[in-house]
């Protein structure tokens, strides 16, 4: 079974996936809608919120076939599948590109149980970023910013041959030593 990424209308993600749980059977296909929590400051309160990692898009885990793409796009909201231009061609009618290991491997890194990305916390020292814990531990190369008033990290992820930045939620932690 290889990943595939299908492309939906924004913010209906759900919606296709409890429709690709109604037309296909867990053997069959296992559907995944990666979300994060990121911290949101509204009124001069900070509230915790949960986003879509890659907003108009889910990720299916199938062996590829015709019926299945026949099925695929009958259903609401599907408008199609996300290739990278190398693989599609005429003669062999693929219409679907699988998702590369390594490029899943980085995202199941960085995702815990239910499909969620959770605060990572952070330490800065000296200008140097060092993740004690969380998802973003030993990932320390792909964080390429961090905006320490909104408690957010930019993270470069490589997904369909393409770099992608998304933004996820931090903690900093405060040094222990005191500066005078």
């Amino acid at each position: 079974m290889n990943w595939y990424a299908i492309f939906v209308e924004s913010g209906k993600e759900e919606i296709v996936q409890k429709y690709l749980s109604m037309y296909f059977d867990a053997d069959t296909l296992y559907s995944m809608v990666p979300r994060r929590v990121v911290p949101e400051r509204r009124k001069g309160k900070i509230y915790h919120v949960m986003k879509t990692l890659f907003p108009g898009y889910v990720l299916i885990k199938t062996r590829m076939n015709g019926n299945m793409l026949h099925k695929m796009r009958s259903i609401p909201d599907f408008y199609r599948f996300v290739n990278n231009g190398s693989c599609y061609t005429k003669e062999a009618g693929e219409y679907y590109c699988q998702i590369r290991e390594e490029e899943m491997s980085v995202l199941f890194k960085l995702i815990e149980k239910g499909d969620i990305i959770s605060y990572s916390k952070i330490k800065i020292e000296e200008s140097k970023v060092y993740v004690v814990s969380g998802p973003l531990h030993g990932l320390e190369g792909t964080i390429k910013k961090i905006d320490k008033r909104k408690k957010r990290a930019k993270v470069q992820l490589n997904l369909l041959g393409k770099e992608q930045t998304v933004e996820l939620g931090i903690e900093l932690s405060v040094n222990d030593s005191v500066r005078f």
